[in-house]
């Protein structure tokens, strides 16, 4: 399959990729005020006009921008601490909130809030399309982004977006980058074909991947800007396969940190210590056994599992009967390697449901080139645990750090420091409503049912809204499928997907306006 490399220069002869450059004509193809009228005069919203819209728009100006952002190495605070001096964050929001203050959506207002700080915001109100469509409906994405990571396939790298057929690679397209875009593109598509949407606001944030740490503050100061949602649409979640709308019924929390040996003050000979002094590495290995039995990777801390929810288990055996296999084969196994023998639906909950161990970095341990024959004085192993959706993840890493340091083996020095816990997030009990209108989008855009099913990953900020709106319904969604790879190397962003689950949006946003005026 071809390669083409996204730069911002026009096309030309040597610059096969023309064809996603930026043009600009009006996207409804009539003067805004023309617009206006029949936005609020046509009875009815013409989905398959507005899909027409969404697709001409991503491929015209929507892919062509993400594949600039996604040159912009703007990764998260946690891994670029000087971000304020590199200035990559800033050029990411720029280029964003650029793009969206082009568009046309009458009345609505741009800022980008800083504090002093932290991390700045995106913040975008739309009024709504009619003063007979209550309610707010706040949607969400973040720009910043995964470090680099190493395995990039030839031709790929984190910093050059590449489209190959439907795949648009590069670090961030997928994870968060597009969700601004498909936010606005939704709103423009529900105005410009006969739709109703009620006041909405979108919050791009810039710390996410960090674990939100900017975002409370900002919510704080935003209070009467984003006021009392009762939709929160959320585009930074997964889905099973590119055949459907996939709606996310929980998250899993977090408990990161770094695990801490140390035996010696110094290295010394390996054949003058070795069988006398005790390694590092050996009282990682006995203090990991003390979370999770190494033998098929189920965590033995109680204080980190919780109960499934009846409706859960129903939820993932569906999800399981839809995707088959898809469970295990999403991933890139090495040959012959596999996933452990199970039913899809357990692997469902296994991913979603279920705590997990992983050992993400070290230090202490020399590369290869350097290993001399040492018997090392200290190892240091970042751990993440994933949690269930329903566990306090404080508790959670104070259980953890007790477990860890509890009568060190042969006196060693240890200590688990954690990082910023997150906790998880479960989706109050989806209103009659909501279950309708998504799976009405689904069968509208993609010709198939919704499906509904927990995440493995963190949303922090859900569990942020959770406590602060507990009457809001959520439709929390995203492009992140099988091999999409978000956090690794060869991330890519699934065109197609994401341009119909765009379209997608913008039906459950007419529909949830419907419902309000109707109520």
């Amino acid at each position: 399959m071809s390669s083409t490399t996204c730069r911002r220069a026009h096309p030309t002869a040597e610059d096969p990729c023309g064809k996603l450059r930026k043009t600009s004509p009006p996207p409804y193809g009539q003067s805004p005020r023309a617009t206006m009228r029949r936005m609020t005069t046509t009875a009815g919203f013409d989905r398959d006009a507005a899909k027409a819209f969404v697709a001409d728009l991503w491929e015209r100006s929507i892919v062509p921008e993400i594949a600039e952002y996604i040159e912009i190495p703007a990764k998260s605070p946690m891994f670029d601490p000087a971000w304020a001096e590199s200035g990559h964050i800033d050029r990411a929001v720029e280029h964003v909130a650029r793009w969206c203050s082009d568009r046309p959506l009458m009345g609505a207002k741009l800022r980008v809030a800083r504090l002093p700080g932290r991390t700045p915001v995106i913040v975008i109100d739309v009024p709504a399309t009619d003063p007979d469509a209550k309610g707010t409906v706040l949607l969400y994405g973040h720009l910043d982004k995964q470090p680099e990571m190493t395995g990039w396939r030839e031709g790929l790298s984190p910093w050059k977006a590449v489209r190959q057929g439907d795949r648009l690679y590069g670090r961030g397209g997928a994870d968060d980058g597009y969700a601004a875009y498909a936010s606005l593109a939704a709103l423009e598509a529900v105005r410009g074909h006969g739709g109703r949407h009620a006041r909405a606001v979108v919050l791009i944030e810039a710390s996410e991947e960090s674990g939100s740490p900017d975002l409370p503050a900002h919510l704080e100061a935003l209070a009467d800007v984003i006021g009392s949602p009762d939709l929160v649409v959320c585009l930074d979640s997964g889905c099973g396969d590119f055949e459907r709308l996939w709606v996310t019924t929980s998250l899993r929390g977090i408990v990161t940190g770094t695990l801490a040996i140390d035996i010696l003050r110094e290295g010394v000979h390996s054949g003058d210590a070795g069988g006398v002094v005790p390694s590092s590495f050996r009282i990682a290995r006995t203090l990991l056994s003390r979370l999770e039995d190494e033998t098929d990777g189920s965590i033995r801390l109680e204080a980190l599992h919780a109960p499934i929810p009846d409706a859960r288990r129903q939820q993932a055996a569906r999800a399981g009967e839809v995707l088959g296999t898809v469970t295990a084969t999403r991933f890139p196994f090495v040959d012959g390697a596999q996933a452990p023998d199970t039913t899809p639906a357990e692997r469902v909950l296994d991913r979603t449901w279920r705590p997990a161990l992983e050992v993400t970095g070290a230090d202490g341990v020399p590369p290869l080139v350097a290993a001399g024959n040492v018997l090392r004085p200290t190892t240091r192993l970042k751990l993440s645990l994933r949690l269930p959706p329903t566990v306090d993840a404080q508790a959670a890493a104070a259980a953890v750090k007790a477990t860890l340091e509890a009568d060190p083996p042969y006196g060693a020095h240890v200590s688990f420091t954690p990082d910023a816990p997150g906790t998880g997030w479960e989706a109050p009990p989806l209103a009659p409503w909501l279950e309708a209108a998504a799976d009405a989008a689904s069968q509208a855009s993609f010709g198939t049912s919704a499906a509904f099913m927990g995440e493995g990953g963190s949303i922090p900020f859900m569990a942020m809204l959770g406590r602060q709106f507990p009457e809001a319904q959520f439709l929390i969604t995203g492009v992140l499928g099988p091999q999409t790879n978000a956090h690794g190397p060869n991330e890519f962003l699934h065109v197609p997907y994401a341009t119909t689950l765009t379209a997608c949006v913008a039906d459950v946003l007419d529909r949830h306006a419907r419902r309000a005026t109707s109520s």
